[in-house]
């Protein structure tokens, strides 16, 4: 079976723990949940890589970005 929604959430999801978090993971969370009611078999490792990149990738953001600050 087919899962490009799945996918391309994975590839999202990913990138969301380097780069716009904010951006990528809620995007990767939604071709997920698309996925998932699609039956797409990698939906749900889909839906947990873009839950975690998005929480990850926001306090890895905060902590750099303290960093930055002081």
């Amino acid at each position: 079976m087919s899962s490009p929604l799945s996918v391309i959430a994975l590839i999202l999801g990913g990138l969301s723990f380097i780069i716009l978090p904010i951006i990528f993971g809620p995007i990767a969370i939604i071709l997920a949940v698309i996925g998932k009611k699609k039956g797409e078999s990698l939906a749900n490792v889909a839906l947990t890589v873009g839950i975690l990149g998005t929480v990850v990738g926001m306090i890895i953001g905060a902590v750099v970005g303290a960093n930055m600050l002081s």
